[in-house]
């Protein structure tokens, strides 16, 4: 990992508040490992566990449905953005559009499949069940996600759901992969206000995390933590671990591409918002709420 490369909001991150993740083995490490682990980090970050044939097969078949739109270029599997797009043009209902692309069988194969299943069945320890609903994120240079917990919009079912997000293909730092803040699963100051949420009230309180990350990762005296991920790569995390992405910079405008899935007991209440054929989502748009399901040309400038 280069630290010239690694960037957030438009910063290079100080060596004093950057560090690796730290890798598990599995499955050499059993599940009362996976759960200390889990415990201690907030995450799991698994080198290696998936076929790379298989994720790159789904990394094709994504951006191959992203050329046929004028979005990327050939190769396909390259993933460089070519600033322009013909979606609206080519594809019609957005939402449809990218409901299909995420539902592509050689992606769930990656996403929902029995390696999948395997690993998350030992990480919590029971037979797991994936939500149906993925996101698929592909971020062209320029574009970042910040910092944000994922609890509590996806706890209205189980209160074990976890987050599995996958590298499809190799993502670089400098091509804006997850980034983990260190030690956040413990910021109750932070945590606290969110599990009194009331999805009822449009009044509930919602910690809105803004500013500078760098500075906010000193003041809690916590580094900001990544890898470069390879085909293969994934990492598990929980609803309270502060994560988000670095900036994509890449000098050859190639695109990273992750998908992120949550995953719960088998046996714990599902939540509807995110299972089956058509799920509405969490603001009943379906796939169209979401930002994959614009055209990667929506919010970039070129540089």
């Amino acid at each position: 990992m280069n630290s010239a490369d690694c960037a957030i909001q438009g910063r290079l991150i100080p060596a004093e508040r950057l560090g690796p993740l730290r890798e598990t083995s599995f499955p050499d490490t059993d599940c009362d490992g996976l759960h200390t682990r889990l415990r201690d980090d907030g995450y799991l970050f698994l080198r290696g566990v998936l076929n790379v044939d298989d994720v790159l097969a789904a990394r094709r078949t994504v951006f191959e449905r992203l050329a046929a739109v004028g979005e990327i270029c050939e190769p396909a599997i390259d993933g460089i953005f070519t600033g322009t797009s013909r979606r609206k043009e080519l594809a019609g209902d957005l939402g449809r559009f990218w409901q299909s692309v995420s539902e592509e069988p050689l992606l769930r194969v990656v996403s929902h499949g029995e390696p999948a299943r395997r690993i998350m069945s030992a990480v919590l320890g029971e037979s797991a069940r994936p939500h149906d609903y993925l996101f698929l994120r592909p971020g062209v240079p320029g574009r970042a996600t910040k910092l944000h917990y994922d609890y509590p919009f996806f706890a209205r079912g189980s209160q074990r759901i976890v987050t599995v997000w996958t590298a499809l293909g190799n993502i670089p730092v400098s091509d804006g992969p997850l980034v983990v803040v260190e030690g956040s699963h413990r910021f109750d100051d932070l945590i606290e206000p969110n599990r009194r949420i009331n999805y009822e009230s449009s009044s509930s309180p919602r910690v809105q995390l803004t500013g500078d990350p760098i500075e906010f990762a000193r003041e809690r005296h916590a580094r900001l933590l990544t890898a470069d991920f390879h085909a293969g790569d994934l990492i598990v995390f929980t609803m309270t671990t502060l994560h988000g992405s670095l900036d994509n910079h890449s000098s050859i405008n190639r695109c990273r591409l992750s998908s992120d899935v949550r995953w719960q007991p088998a046996a714990d209440p599902l939540d509807p918002r995110y299972q089956g054929p058509n799920p509405p989502g969490t603001t009943g748009a379906g796939y169209g709420e979401l930002n994959g399901a614009k055209p990667l040309t929506v919010g970039w400038h070129e540089r």
